[in-house]
Order: structure tokens, then C-alpha cells, then sequence
């Protein structure tokens, strides 16, 4: 069972993966990203993310996701507008002379 698990997790990548591997921590591990590293031989941070995910609804995005092969510039501003808009607000705000 253990090794059908993680054949299936190899398959995923992700946040389908972190959100899977989750799953199967809470289900079989009582929710212990460290009992689950030592079950599965899969990585804690990987699991403790995909816990708080969970837990918050909010799900990370990774560079690869973000820099998937088009244009960055292009590809943020068109799929992720808002935050490209905080991105920018952080920019000028770090470079801005006029420091309040």
C-alpha cells in the first residue's frame, strides 16, 4: 500500500501533490508531517504546506508555475493581475526616494 501511495504522489506535481500528500497525513498519520516523512519517505515542508493549505484554502505558487515557458511579463500580468498590482505598489514603495 505504502509503495502504491507514493508512485501515485510521483505522478503529481504541485500543489496536487502537496494537497494528496496531505491527505494521506491526515487520513493514516494523525495529521504528522513527521510521521509522514517516516512512513512515505516523502519531505516535511512538501507535507507541512500542503497541511496549511489545506487548513487556510490558500494554495502557494511555486516559480515554475509562475515562469511556466511565456513571457513573464506577459504571463503575470494577464493571469495573476492583483498581484502584479501589489508587486508593483512593493517596488515603488522599496525604491521610492520619498520615504515617509
Amino acid at each position: 500500500m505504502v509503495d502504491d501511495l507514493r508512485l501515485a504522489a510521483s505522478k503529481m506535481t504541485g500543489a496536487e501533490r502537496r494537497s494528496f500528500q496531505a491527505e494521506m497525513c491526515l487520513k493514516y498519520c494523525g495529521g504528522s508531517a513527521r510521521q509522514t516523512e517516516i512512513v512515505f519517505g516523502w519531505g516535511r515542508k512538501n507535507v507541512q504546506l500542503g497541511l496549511h493549505e489545506k487548513r487556510t484554502g490558500i494554495v502557494c505558487l511555486g516559480l515554475q508555475s509562475v515562469n511556466s515557458g511565456c513571457k513573464k511579463e506577459v504571463f503575470v500580468r494577464g493571469k495573476y493581475p492583483r498581484t502584479t498590482f501589489y508587486f508593483s505598489l512593493f517596488a515603488y514603495l522599496r525604491c521610492s526616494t520619498n520615504r515617509f
